[in-house]
């Protein structure tokens, strides 16, 4: 099934606030930013470049099993790189083959060299079954003569 859709489609019905961090952040200060906005990843960032995501992933991998302090280490050390980034005009499709290919949840959205959104696997997973949804209620309406084919 071939899925119809921008990440620009995405972005239109979140927020339009992207939370980041920095590379010199440590990783405590970020993981309390996140658990203060409920998210699950940060964009880190080096000035205005996007560099990377920290996740909770990171997080509970890169620190806590290997024995690190959050206070002690900083975002730089443990975030996932390269950054893996989309546009806004790309596909449904593209973002879907990039977060399975990669293994990843989250993509940060660059346009011109900006960071303009983020989205996750769950937003992907969200614009699908509308789609389908979407999809089987035409398809019912044609069948049962209710929609003009």
């Amino acid at each position: 099934m071939e899925i119809h859709g921008t990440v620009y489609d995405i972005l239109h019905n979140k927020s339009g606030q992207v939370w980041t961090t920095n590379l010199e952040d440590s990783v405590y200060e970020a993981i309390r930013r996140m658990g203060e906005r409920n998210i699950g990843a940060l964009v880190a960032i080096d000035g205005d470049e996007v560099v990377g995501v920290l996740s909770e992933r990171d997080y509970s991998r890169k620190v806590v099993l290997q024995g690190r302090t959050s206070r002690d280490t900083k975002v730089g050390d443990i975030i996932s790189r390269p950054a893996i980034t989309v546009r806004s005009r790309d596909g449904i499709e593209k973002c879907m083959q990039l977060m399975t290919g990669n293994r990843i949840r989250h993509l940060p959205v660059v346009d011109d060299g900006r960071l303009v959104g983020l989205i996750s696997i769950g937003d992907l997973v969200s614009w699908v079954m509308n789609s389908q949804r979407h999809t089987i209620q035409q398809l019912q309406g044609y069948i049962s003569g209710d929609y003009p084919g």
